[in-house]
């Protein structure tokens, strides 16, 4: 069995996916499982996925429909098969050289969780929009307020997790929703959760950035939603 699994969801990235698995593969893992799930792309990455990336990576897994991000892992989450299981963006905002000290928490024993938080400060951080760093501290501070956790990033996507967590979590959001819900779900089960800093590459608009204002609204919708009227993580 692999030691981690890493579940890619993309959605036209084909200026970066090739790179993204690269680094992945390079980021000195033991024990990789990589899994990319395609979620309809337009664009050519599919094409790219299929000619020279299928041969590289353990799985990929193609959407017919363009379904969102939440959809995508849950298909990505049904096929790993690692003891820990860990969400990679392919847009590589985020950096896989990193991974290794997200794992650190649950290989010592001491987290059976580990978020990737933007604000607790990694080697480099972009400077972008003030108004999205604005609106993620605010969800964030939501869900904590619901959850009860003390959180400083409920919206990244670096979410580690150890198999038997994952397996007691059924994801109904397909798109951003999936955020809060999983956080929501994971308080619930009382999991050891941990935070790591991080850098974050975030990109603009013109570079292909996607989520935007009403996604927010979905999201405190759903951090009302998961923790005040969904009493189980199924």
């Amino acid at each position: 069995m692999p030691e981690i699994s890493v579940v890619i969801p993309c959605y036209n990235e084909h200026e970066t996916i090739r790179e993204c698995i690269d680094a992945v593969m390079k980021a000195g893992i033991d024990g990789l499982e990589i899994i990319v799930i395609d979620d309809c792309s337009s664009d050519g990455t599919r094409e790219i996925l299929q000619q020279e990336i299928e041969p590289l990576v353990s799985r990929v897994l193609y959407h017919e429909k363009n379904r969102g991000k939440g959809a995508a892992l849950r298909t990505g989450f049904a096929a790993a098969t690692g003891d820990m299981v860990i969400v990679q963006d392919a847009d590589l905002e985020y950096d896989p050289r990193e991974i290794l000290r997200l794992i650190e928490p649950i290989a010592n024993g001491r987290a059976d969780v580990v978020y990737g938080s933007r604000f607790r400060g990694g080697s480099s951080t972009r400077v972008l929009y003030y108004w999205h760093s604005v609106g993620n501290r605010f969800l964030t501070m939501l869900s904590n307020m619901l959850t009860n956790i003390n959180l400083t990033d409920m919206e990244t996507c670096y979410k580690l997790f150890k198999r038997e967590v994952l397996e007691q979590i059924e994801i109904e959001e397909d798109r951003f929703g999936v955020e809060p819900e999983i956080t929501a779900k994971v308080a619930r089960l009382g999991c050891r959760i941990h935070e790591v800093g991080i850098s974050y590459s975030g990109r603009t608009y013109e570079e292909g950035k996607k989520i935007g204002w009403k996604d927010g609204v979905r999201a405190i919708v759903c951090i009302l939603k998961y923790n005040l009227f969904r009493r189980s993580s199924r």
